[in-house]
């Protein structure tokens, strides 16, 4: 498919926070520790996602409500499965979440795709997370992860290409495609693969460790030269790749 107007940037985050909205509080009460662990939101992931949609001229769309009250990155009859407070929870109270977060924020997304499209444009989608620098006793070797379809050309050189930038940039980092998690694992990422084709949609989950993203963790001088990093080579590269 041509598409000479080029093409366009969107940054999303999935699980940018931890907040659990006043009406369903009591559902969570005694679970802040629960909430404040990389299982009810991705540090730093916020952060990075703003920083990227500056520098990119990108169109940003966030949510800050927990992936423990709704699981905004799994498809649909997904969104409740690994929260182990909601699977006990009334399915009217379950379908009351899904109306007023999880659909406004997936048809948010997908519309905007749906419209660059059709105003034939290129999407390059760049999802945010990060994720924990140990898992289940398991030390996760990687600085920052890019999740793509290998089976789609453009998904796959555009990762090679920004894994080779951010090398240039950041030699002493790990960075690596397909970890901690593999790139077609369900997601709102491979969710709209399947609505749009590869000459279209270009859908990427940026995963960086927490050990660089949380406050406090490193200063936050550090947290900006790293998302300047990844901004900086992922600007250069990318009309490269999904351009004309």
């Amino acid at each position: 498919m041509s598409r000479g107007t080029g093409s366009v940037f969107l940054v999303t985050c999935e699980h940018g926070g931890n907040d659990i909205p006043h009406e369903f509080a009591g559902l969570f009460r005694g679970q802040r520790r629960l909430l404040d662990s990389h299982r009810g939101y991705d540090p730093g992931a916020l952060d990075t996602a703003h920083d990227l949609a500056q520098a990119l001229g990108a169109t940003l769309v966030v949510a800050t409500v927990s992936r423990l009250l709704v699981e905004l990155n799994r498809s649909p009859g997904r969104q409740f499965r690994n929260s182990p407070v909601m699977r006990a929870v009334r399915k009217d109270t379950r379908d009351d979440i899904c109306r007023r977060y999880y659909l406004p924020y997936r048809l948010e997304v997908e519309r905007f795709v749906a419209r660059a499209i059709a105003g034939r444009k290129r999407v390059v989608h760049v999802s945010s997370h990060s994720f924990t620098p140990r898992l289940d006793g398991d030390v996760r070797r990687a600085d920052v992860g890019l999740l793509y379809d290998p089976g789609r050309r453009n998904e796959r050189e555009l990762c090679l290409r920004w894994q080779r930038a951010l090398a240039r940039r950041r030699p002493q980092w790990i960075v690596r495609r397909n970890y901690p998690y593999r790139g077609r694992s369900d997601g709102l990422t491979s969710y709209l693969r399947r609505r749009f084709g590869d000459d279209a949609y270009a859908g990427i989950e940026l995963e960086v460790n927490q050990k660089h993203a949380r406050s406090g963790a490193v200063p936050s001088a550090d947290r900006t030269a790293i998302a300047h990093a990844l901004c900086d080579a992922l600007g250069r590269i990318s009309p490269d790749v999904v351009s004309a």
